[in-house]
């Protein structure tokens, strides 16, 4: 099943290495983030069990990086999708230009 994953990202290995390297690298990116976010989440809940004053301000803090922490996985991810969709379509212009695709009265066009 793993095998069906890669094959219709392009003809050249060039493209789906490039593909798998940028999933990668946003994968550890996003994993990296989680853990911090746990990290973060363990230290407010910590301050908030405390109900010291000073560390419930600190949770402030805490809970603003937290937030910009969510948004840039949900960057991440948009990043991912966006070069997904870039990938799947050069694979699809690949075909069409390899003759994967002999028949042009099967073939729709897509709106730009």
């Amino acid at each position: 099943m793993e095998d069906e994953t890669y094959s219709g990202l392009g003809s050249g290995g060039e493209i789906d290495t490039k593909v798998v390297q940028t999933f990668q690298k946003n994968f550890v990116q996003v994993q990296n983030i989680l853990d911090q976010n746990r990290l973060l989440i363990n230290e407010i809940n910590q301050n908030h069990e405390t109900k010291i004053p000073d560390n419930l301000t600190r949770n402030v803090g805490l809970i603003r990086e937290l937030n910009n922490n969510i948004r840039r996985v949900v960057d991440l991810y948009a990043d991912l999708s966006t070069s997904y969709t870039k990938c799947m379509d050069a694979s699809s212009s690949d075909g069409d230009s390899n003759g994967a695709m002999k028949s042009g009265a099967n073939k729709r066009n897509r709106p730009a």
